[in-house]
């Protein structure tokens, strides 16, 4: 049963100290919600030793360092807008979050996302073809009315709901709005287990 290591939004302190103990258990991927340093996820990735999937948050920007600009976790695999199967599950990514300010970068209007979810789903019903159902969207905004706010900046995409619908993936992994207190991290939406991830979270996804 693959374990995966879902990061989002703020840096984990238990995880920037170093790999967890042995009561942690051991990871099998890492998924990147977003809006995470670019040298956190390669530190991930090094520190754990297994492939790393991402999409992108709204604050992303590269990394200036003093000799090289870093444009992309190092050693990380971009699900933007694709279909990739890791380690037997099959995952997506639609990143980036509601347009809300001027030439922001990694945000996008309803209908963008519309556009975005529609080319996803022939790349999925390919995917469909051969047997396989989809085990985890990953994206950066949650869909519209679960976790999310009504503030323009942190309102979900609409455009998700549908696709849950349709497509049933196992789980949804999210990060983006802020917490709020006493709602759940974790909700169900149809067939899909919507996950909030703010810092990290493990996963246990069983082989469908």
């Amino acid at each position: 049963m693959p374990r995966v290591l879902a990061v989002g939004d703020e840096v984990s302190p238990a995880l920037e100290r170093g790999p967890p103990g042995e009561g942690f258990g051991k990871v099998n991927l890492i998924v990147s919600c977003g809006d995470l340093p670019y040298d956190y996820l390669g530190y991930l990735v090094d520190a754990f030793d297994v492939p790393l999937l991402y999409v992108h948050g709204n604050h992303d920007r590269p990394l200036e360092g003093e000799r090289e600009t870093i444009a992309a976790p190092q050693g990380g695999i971009s699900v933007e807008d694709r279909v990739i199967e890791v380690g037997g599950l099959l995952i997506a990514g639609l990143g980036g979050s509601p347009r809300y300010a001027p030439g922001g970068g990694h945000q996008y209007t309803e209908a963008q996302m519309r556009r975005r979810v529609r080319k996803l789903t022939r790349k999925l019903w390919r995917a469909r073809r051969h047997g396989r159902g989809l085990d985890i969207l990953l994206t950066h905004a949650p869909p519209r009315g679960i976790h999310d706010h009504t503030d323009p900046a942190h309102q979900g995409f609409a455009a998700f709901l549908p696709f849950l619908v349709r497509y049933k993936p196992r789980f949804l992994i999210h990060g983006h709005s802020p917490p709020r207190p006493g709602l759940s991290p974790r909700t169900r939406f149809e067939a899909t287990e919507v996950i909030h991830v703010r810092g990290h979270a493990v996963l246990e996804v069983p082989h469908a």
